[in-house]
């Protein structure tokens, strides 16, 4: 590498602008009010709404009256302000590698190859393109004095990051400033989530006499907190998680907590009111603004296996408060997640295993929707690769997935200092430890369009080691940007801890399993984890973690995948429920793709996929032997739970955070199911598992049939 900065080729534009490499159109879009807007020309009018309707920026804009319009627009704002900030931070080691790195990015965007996550769009640049300011005190990085400085406009310095992670101090004081903070976070278009283990339950005193009011309590006023702010000013929710540790004195209140309320929400529907998440029954009970996560540790699970008893203890004192049988907390826990969803299940013991960080604090807690694992009070951003572009007529272009993986690395790491944070604190760990969430989304598609039902070994190995390459590649790169930035400010603490934990992603790549076809793709993925190895004992590393696998819902959309994160589809046909109103008919389009990869031709595949839309079913429209390819969560060919996990399972070991993925169960599953089916997850060393039966709440985002009451 040139010590003078980073060197970056035109693998994908070839040196021509990106903007060239497509035909643009403009299309109406938006139900209320139709607004024209310029897109690619294979981009689909869903892509187009949810830019339009999320992204572009619609009031403030003081060059013109106008709204941004255009996709060029929005990347030219993102881009400036990105370009600019990588140029005073000194990463490239020339303006002609400097032009080229914001020119590839430009190409992913445009041919929907990546995307970041969303407080990126909604934030980034609105300063440098159009002057605007945002009044508030948030925290950044100060170039100048190198120490973290109050910023008071926060889109000169925006909020880039979707996940962080939040403690909570037991005192009054402590508890309502979490509430601030995470109203600053919703504000910007991120979520949070906080272990409150460390609160007093309802059992224990306080010190001016009497007892606390307890756990439940005060969620509830941080969950009406979150209700009241939209995220990133759309009609987008706030996110939150809410975590407690296995050994809490309400334990078994919190279990409950959102089944109870669930209860109250059934009964409010049935006597009349809308069942939209955004109507009047979800909106009158508590506990509807976060996900929920229990953290279960080895000894609960050992001693649930053993059937033995558990201690709930004192947050105070550490004395016993009151002892159960594991298997009454492990009994309450499955009926209410068959009741609700709620609550998830997080293994702790196997999150710490794979902390690379673990000599500073361990991994308490993690974002809304599990995948950010890390310190309290650290912030992460993501990024997401779109698969089925990095696929030619069956066969992986590992040279532009791992070009692709490597630019859109650089690009999240520029962006850990120039972004703010809510807190001194935040901002401090964000510099001293940096961690980035790179990852993908479609691959139910891409295992589709393989021919590859998402069930089957084969459909397994490919996503270990699209898992393994991607990971140690945005290794690799944070180690060549450590030898011209150096190492993250922890990493002298953790040196050893973190490259036992690269040591054992190396491991997990060396006894993989995998068919002839793909022995090619293993030996890059064992060959980069060596070479990763090797240059992180030299150089160290600039970011304390790679990866994650998220959700990609809204920047899925705007790319138009099929399937979200490592998800299969949940339906062939389905109906997207939108917050605000209205819904989308979803249609799965790597149907005929995989038809033809099974044999038929094109006029073949045409009829079926003509009949296919006309019945909204492609039951008798295939072989039988051909059905297992078409199995989605939900619908006519419905997965085995079962399949969920192994899949998560051949991911796990190659990510540096955790897995976001939901487990879904026909409306048929019983409480003794989902029993089964986490402590499987523990036995598979999964990180965080959440489960959702079919219709368990009264309202849900996806449908296999139209909701016309939404």
């Amino acid at each position: 590498m040139n010590k003078k900065g980073l060197k970056v080729s035109a693998l994908l534009t070839q040196g021509k602008p990106a903007e060239k490499s497509v035909q643009w159109k403009k299309i109406q879009v938006g139900t209320k009010t139709q607004t024209w807007v310029e897109v690619p020309e294979f981009w689909s009018e869903t892509a187009a709404s949810i830019i339009a309707s999320k992204y572009f920026r619609k009031k403030g804009h003081h060059k013109s009256a106008q709204m941004e319009s255009s996709l060029k627009h929005l990347m030219d704002r993102v881009f400036l302000a990105l370009k600019t900030s990588a140029k005073n931070q000194k990463y490239f080691a020339s303006p002609k590698d400097l032009d080229h790195f914001i020119n590839e990015l430009k190409y992913l965007i445009i041919h929907q190859m990546a995307a970041f996550n969303s407080p990126v769009w909604f934030n980034v640049g609105l300063f440098e393109a159009y002057g605007l300011k945002s009044e508030g005190e948030h925290w950044a990085y100060d170039f100048k004095t190198k120490k973290i400085k109050p910023v008071r406009n926060a889109f000169a310095r925006p909020q880039c990051s979707a996940c962080f992670i939040q403690s909570v101090d037991d005192s009054l004081e402590g508890i309502f400033n979490l509430v601030r903070n995470e109203a600053k976070l919703f504000k910007y278009g991120s979520g949070t989530g906080t272990n409150f283990s460390s609160l007093r339950s309802k059992y224990e005193n306080i010190n001016v006499g009497g007892t606390s009011s307890g756990l439940i309590s005060f969620l509830e006023v941080l969950d009406k907190g979150a209700g009241a702010i939209k995220s990133g000013g759309t009609t987008r929710r706030a996110a939150k998680m809410v975590l407690l540790d296995d050994d809490h004195p309400e334990l078994l209140d919190f279990i409950q907590w959102k089944s109870e309320e669930e209860k109250k929400a059934q009964a409010l529907i049935k006597a009349g009111y809308s069942s939209a998440f955004e109507g009047a029954a979800y909106k009158t009970v508590s506990g509807q603004n976060s996900n929920n996560s229990v953290r279960f540790t080895d000894a609960f699970m050992r001693s649930l296996l053993k059937k033995e008893k558990w201690k709930l203890k004192s947050t105070r004192t550490n004395e016993t408060i009151q002892e159960l049988q594991s298997s009454e907390i492990w009994s309450r826990l499955s009926q209410a997640a068959w009741s609700c969803a709620d609550p998830g299940v997080q293994f702790s013991d196997t999150i710490n295993e794979w902390h690379t960080c673990s000599n500073t604090a361990p991994i308490r807690a993690s974002n809304p929707c599990s995948e950010y694992l890390f310190l309290d009070n650290s912030a992460c951003n993501l990024a997401s690769l779109n698969l089925v572009h990095f696929f030619k007529d069956g066969n992986f272009e590992s040279e532009k997935f791992l070009h692709a993986a490597r630019i859109l690395f650089i690009a999240q790491e520029i962006l850990v200092d120039y972004s703010s944070y809510p807190t001194e604190e935040i901002a401090q760990n964000s510099h001293d430890f940096r961690p980035l969430g790179l990852g993908y989304a479609n691959l139910g598609s891409v295992m589709m369009r393989l021919g590859l039902g998402y069930d089957s070994d084969s459909a397994r190995e490919w996503t270990s080691l699209i898992s393994s390459i991607m990971t140690s590649q945005a290794y690799l790169t944070s180690s060549e940007m450590a030898q011209l930035k150096g190492s993250f400010a922890g990493f002298k603490k953790n040196k050893n801890v973190m490259l036992n934990v690269i040591k054992k992603h190396l491991r997990s790549s060396l006894k993989m399993t995998v068919s002839a076809e793909l022995q090619t793709l293993h030996k890059l993925s064992n060959q980069l984890w060596k070479s990763c190895l090797t240059e992180g004992q030299k150089y160290g590393y600039r970011n304390a973690q790679a990866t994650v696998v998220a959700p990609t819902g809204t920047i899925g959309l705007m790319m138009d995948c099929d399937t979200f994160g490592i998800e299969p589809d949940f339906s062939l046909f389905k109906y997207k429920t939108l917050v605000g109103g209205g819904s989308i008919e979803m249609i799965n389009q790597s149907v005929g793709p995989a038809l033809k990869v099974k044999g038929l031709n094109d006029v073949e595949v045409q009829k079926v996929l003509d009949r296919m839309i006309s019945i909204k079913s492609l039951k008798g429209l295939i072989p039988q032997e051909m059905e297992p390819l078409f199995e989605t969560a939900n619908g006519e060919f419905p997965l085995k739970p079962m399949a969920h996990l192994k899949m998560m399972a051949a991911a796990q070991p190659f990510i540096s955070g955790a897995i976001s993925k939901t487990v879904n169960l026909p409306q048929s599953a019983t409480p003794g199911d989902i029993s089964e089916l986490l402590i499987q997850a523990w036995e598979l060393k999964l990180k965080a598992v959440a489960i959702y039966r079919d219709h368990s709440k009264g309202s849900q985002p996806l449908e296999t049939i139209e909701c016309l009451d939404c």
